[in-house]
């Protein structure tokens, strides 16, 4: 008889005399109490702007506009150079930072230091007014001219966005090499590999999956950063779409167009960065 009731027991039958035990779910109401009140909230927000003095109808009207586009081009342009620009200085700087070498590492940290500690903006207009320090910039026999005409839009743009960013991408970095076991360089060198070809083919290939996923964060911002250089006579989205809305009347309706196209690319970047990191998290990724 026990063996009987035992085996009934294993196959999930309850034994004689015993009654099934019934699994209630646990309601959860404070779910359902927060999922109306965003509901709520959202209607309200919604009604709002659309009882608002809002042209709707500027904003597809202006949509595809030519100038639009060419902002939206210009825009993903600065932000790749940037970027490029940011990513090289950060991993110099981060090589730096970690050398044994006093000066270096004293240089790189006060670049980190300076650049992280003043706004973008400011930086940006530092870049454009400089011309009352160098009056000229000289590159004896191969370019010489004022520092006004050699100091474009594009080119204070490019350094006040990329030499900022690599600040960031410096520390970065840092924490990406730091995070590789220092055993694995100590393998390297046992091997005979030298400390340049050791970054190179074991420390830096690691460090990756550490490096990719705030990278991919630092990409979106910079994205939304380019809107600053605006301010220094640069066309890009945010300048076409002020430049629209000052001609059409319609300034408030341009400004949600280009937030509009900035969550396009944001959320197309976003995808990219969820696939690049799957990517380098390969054999390290939780299931």
């Amino acid at each position: 008889m026990t063996d009987i009731e035992k085996t009934a027991g294993e196959q999930g039958t309850p034994p004689a005399g015993h009654e099934a035990i019934r699994a209630i779910p646990v309601r959860h109401y404070g779910r359902y109490v927060t999922a109306v009140v965003a509901i709520a909230i959202l209607v309200a927000i919604v009604y709002a702007f659309g009882q608002g003095k809002i042209n709707w109808h500027a904003v597809p009207q202006y949509f595809f506009d030519h100038r639009i586009l060419t902002g939206v081009s210009k825009t993903l342009l600065l932000t790749v150079l940037s970027m490029l620009i940011g990513i090289v200085g950060g991993v110099v700087l981060a090589v730096m930072r970690l050398s044994k070498n006093p000066v270096t590492s004293g240089i790189a940290w006060f670049y980190i230091w300076f650049f992280r500690g003043t706004p973008v903006l400011v930086q940006l207009f530092l870049w454009f007014n400089l011309g009352l320090v160098f009056e000229y910039i000289n590159l004896m026999p191969l370019y010489k001219d004022y520092w006004s005409n050699f100091m474009t839009p594009l080119l204070t743009a490019l350094l006040g966005l990329g030499l900022n960013e690599a600040a960031y991408m410096a520390e970065i970095c840092r924490a990406g090499l730091l995070a590789v076991d220092e055993g694995q360089t100590e393998a390297a060198h046992a091997l005979g590999m030298s400390h340049g070809k050791t970054l190179r083919r074991v420390v830096i290939p690691q460090a990756m999956r550490v490096i990719v996923p705030p990278t991919g964060n630092e990409v979106i911002n910079m994205l939304k950063t380019t809107s600053l250089v605006a301010a220094v006579q640069y066309p890009e989205l945010f300048r076409y779409a002020q430049d629209i809305g000052q001609n059409s009347g319609a300034p408030v309706e341009m400004y949600f167009l280009a937030a509009a196209w900035y969550l396009i690319m944001t959320s197309v970047l976003s995808v990219g960065q969820y696939y690049i990191e799957r990517y380098y998290a390969r054999g390290s990724s939780r299931t």
